[in-house]
């Protein structure tokens, strides 16, 4: 649990027992619901020790790994963790609609006109907006974790080659000397995202998979990307040396393993995009470590942790064991502060109907964490989660077992404004089964 003194400055996080206690003695109060901050009444920074945390930061397209831990001689013990939903996809699509909208509005009604794109130059370092909301997404939450608890050191993952970072102990001749301990790592991992973990050829799951040649080295094939897919050792074995065409008698089947191993990562070349981008952005704040993603699955491997975004944060860098993880991880998803347009479109880009100026009625506004406490009726219970506001006063909240209609708002109580962001606290465990 994150701890601020009475002047609001970071001190050393708390286990949830203490924080009970410390709230339960009175010498304490509820500073922030989600995630929950305390704030002490009768201590200053300056009356305690503050030893500090690190920030540790697995970006990725779809989902960003965030760790806070404390680290004391090559020693981390985990103390919060976070995994952030981007959407970067949405705004790609909207994007790409409002564009077809104008598009499809311009052509249809209005005479010709000289194109305007031939004038728009783009300044150095521009980023398109899907990615510029990854990079402020993940820059955002660590000011906000460096606004709860001491950070004092940020380590991210960058997607580069770690040249000789471990040395073999014996002289490299040649192409060795950039292999290294963490040679492969960086190309495993890279087809283990791109085929989900499967067999290509039988789609098994769970069972060693090796890397195989489409079109066999024997035979001129090369060590391109685009010609390396995952099989399991069976298949590995049967088809030998042998082209895809002759193992593969399924057309469909041989279609699709075709398609698949020329298809680009897209999320990869998102992460690939950013990654310079972020490192500059935090460095501007805190100092800032960056290290490859092979080392972090080097680090992960040899301490016995399951594949999560949340277990990759914590073992980015330079580290010698990890003795403590987090058990409940906190899942932030990016739902957006509303929209500035008051009107919705039908299919061809006009409005069809208009929304009210106002956002908010009866002192909550769509996205407020709530809690709603229904004594009688079929709705009985008490409901917590982000509300859906109406000027009739029934509302609806968005609970982790669904949503909840037509609540009255004199049973809604407020916790926490809306930040843009959709709260769910899981268990480490659902995260890494579903990454498996």
């Amino acid at each position: 649990m994150f701890v601020l003194d009475k002047q609001g400055t970071p001190l050393q996080p708390c286990t949830p027992a203490r924080a009970r206690r410390l709230l339960k003695s009175g010498r304490a109060a509820v500073a922030r619901h989600t995630p929950f901050v305390i704030r002490l009444k009768d201590r200053t920074a300056a009356d305690s020790q503050v030893d500090g945390v690190e920030l540790g930061v697995d970006p990725g397209s779809r989902h960003t790994g965030i760790a806070v831990f404390t680290a004391v001689a090559g020693e981390r013990r985990g103390r919060f963790a976070l995994q952030l939903d981007h959407r970067g996809a949405q705004i790609r699509k909207k994007l790409q609609q409002r564009a077809d909208y104008r598009r499809r509005r311009r052509s249809a009604n209005l005479r010709y006109r000289a194109p305007r794109f031939l004038n728009r130059a783009r300044p150095s370092g521009w980023l398109a907006p899907s990615l510029r909301h990854r990079v402020g997404t993940m820059v955002s939450w660590a000011d906000r974790l460096a606004r709860w608890a001491p950070v004092r050191v940020v380590h991210v993952e960058r997607v580069a080659f770690d040249t000789h970072a471990i040395s073999t102990g014996r002289p490299l001749e040649g192409a060795e000397y950039q292999h290294g301990t963490l040679y492969g790592y960086e190309v495993r991992e890279y087809l283990l995202a791109k085929f989900s973990r499967a067999c290509v050829y039988c789609g098994t799951t769970g069972v060693p998979l090796n890397i195989d040649h489409v079109h066999p080295r024997s035979r001129g094939g090369s060590d391109r990307v685009s010609n390396l897919v995952l099989a399991c050792i069976w298949c590995n074995q049967a088809k030998s040396n042998r082209p895809v065409e002759e193992f593969v008698t399924n057309h469909r089947v041989l279609a699709r393993i075709l398609a698949q191993a020329k298809a680009p990562l897209w999320d990869a070349a998102a992460v690939q995009s950013v990654r310079w981008a972020l490192w500059r952005a935090l460095d501007q704040r805190l100092p800032t470590h960056s290290a490859s993603g092979g080392r972090t699955k080097w680090n992960r491997t040899r301490c016995g942790l399951p594949k999560s975004h949340t277990l990759d944060a914590l073992a980015v860098g330079k580290l010698d064991t990890i003795t403590e993880t987090v058990s409940r991880v906190l899942i932030a998803g990016c739902a957006s502060r509303g929209s500035h347009t008051r009107t919705r479109t039908d299919k061809y880009g006009f409005p069809r109907l208009r929304l009210p100026r106002r956002k908010q009625f009866y002192g909550f506004a769509t996205g407020d964490l709530v809690r709603a406490v229904v004594l009688t009726g079929k709705k009985a219970g008490t409901h917590t989660g982000r509300v859906a506001v109406r000027a009739t006063g029934s509302f609806n909240i968005a609970t982790t077992h669904g949503t909840v209609q037509g609540i009255h708002h004199r049973h809604v109580r407020l916790l926490q404004r809306a930040d843009g962001y959709a709260y769910i606290i899981t268990k480490e465990k659902e995260v890494c089964e579903l990454r498996a």
